[in-house]
């Protein structure tokens, strides 16, 4: 038996609940500022006249980054045992600043206020859904794996579409995407919070990995997510 301050007996239950929550709030924190970050360079390079025209006469250079972040992301979630939390945490920030680089053709194409309205829906839908993972009691594993091969199929068919450019294509893996990544966001909330639960929050190393962890997976589906609606909702300048 745990006791508090007053020196009132707590529960063991009550005691893990408030670790999890506080390792949960780390999560959203380090994904809200790196998705802070990713804005701030965005708008930086966006609303530059001459970092723009260097991006668009120069598409190696997009190219190139874009394959800079598959590297880190990679990196980041296969080496994340041997890398220290501050590692981590350096690495995901530099890779949420590198990602509002390519992100930064966003106000190239479309309006502002069509970009902020649109921000704003992906943010009530994230929310939603990051909730429904968190406090859901079922297993949402079996989820994630049709989830993934989903996205395997989606990420197929719009290479494809680079070639054929069709547009009900585009339209069909403009839904999907959304509705993928709906999913995502619940399934990836409710294995952030199983992780946290079997560490125990007894070693703060390892949650700190976790966190990162966690935060760059919501990341990762709140951009995603926030660019298929973009492509549903956005109005092109």
């Amino acid at each position: 038996m745990y006791y508090d301050s007053n020196g009132n007996p707590r529960a063991v239950e009550e005691r893990s609940a408030n670790t999890l929550a506080a390792c949960l709030t780390k999560v959203y924190w380090w994904m809200t500022f790196a998705l802070g970050i990713s804005a701030f360079s965005a708008w930086i390079v966006g609303t530059s006249e001459g970092l723009t025209k260097i991006l668009i006469k120069n598409p190696s250079i997009f190219f190139g980054l874009a394959v800079v972040e598959i590297v880190m992301v990679i990196g980041i979630g296969m080496g994340i045992r041997k890398l220290s939390a501050a590692t981590a945490t350096a690495l995901f920030i530099l890779y949420a600043a590198v990602n509002g680089i390519t992100l930064s053709v966003v106000f190239i194409a479309y309006q502002l206020s069509s970009v902020a309205q649109v921000f704003g829906i992906t943010a009530a839908t994230f929310a939603v859904m990051a909730l429904v993972g968190t406090t859901t009691k079922r297993d949402l594993s079996g989820l994630g794996n049709m989830l993934f091969m989903a996205l395997l199929g989606l990420i197929i068919a719009s290479v494809v579409n680079l070639f054929w450019a069709n547009d009900t294509l585009y339209w069909i893996c403009s839904y999907a995407g959304v509705l993928i990544f709906v999913g995502l966001t619940a399934y990836d909330a409710n294995k952030i919070k199983k992780m946290f639960l079997a560490i125990g929050g007894e070693d703060p190393e390892t949650a700190g990995r976790v966190a990162v962890l966690g935060a760059l997976s919501l990341y990762l589906d709140f951009v995603n997510l926030f660019l298929y609606l973009l492509r549903l909702f956005g109005r092109r300048r």
